[in-house]
């Protein structure tokens, strides 16, 4: 558990050092941690925290990689496959209905996925609810 959290911690700083444009510092209190949502952003990345407490659409994302840390609750995810009913939402950005062909995969507290850019998916299931950090570094 201890790696898991560490090797995010790496992740995580590694992300902020190679998207960050000058030498600032982006400091976030536990404070406004605690209430969820965003805590930073730059022009190639932005990091939240999440919660779901039912399934949402199919996404992709063509030029942001994702990256999932668990921290608590659970959900099925499935990635992977042929994005199925996909209409453009914004630039870079659709959703769709289905996956066909994806794989699932069971989140659970402490648990990482990363889904580079261009990959459909999917909380299929969320059984009562799922919080989560959510850092999304996106290609220029």
């Amino acid at each position: 558990m201890k790696r898991l959290i560490v090797a995010f911690a790496m992740l995580l700083a590694s992300a902020l050092l190679n998207a960050a444009e000058d030498s600032k510092v982006t400091y976030v209190p536990a404070a406004t941690v605690a209430k969820g949502g965003s805590l930073a952003t730059a022009p190639n990345l932005s990091i939240t925290i999440a919660n779901r407490k039912e399934p949402g659409m199919v996404e992709v994302h063509d030029k942001e990689t994702d990256t999932f840390y668990v921290l608590d609750g659970s959900a099925t995810i499935v990635t992977g496959g042929t994005m199925v009913g996909g209409t453009d939402t914004g630039p870079g950005q659709h959703r769709g209905t289905d996956i066909k062909g994806g794989q699932a995969q069971r989140l659970a507290k402490g648990d990482v996925v990363v889904i580079p850019a261009g990959v459909p998916h999917w909380f299929k299931e969320v059984p009562s609810s799922i919080d989560y950090y959510v850092v999304k570094v996106i290609a220029e």
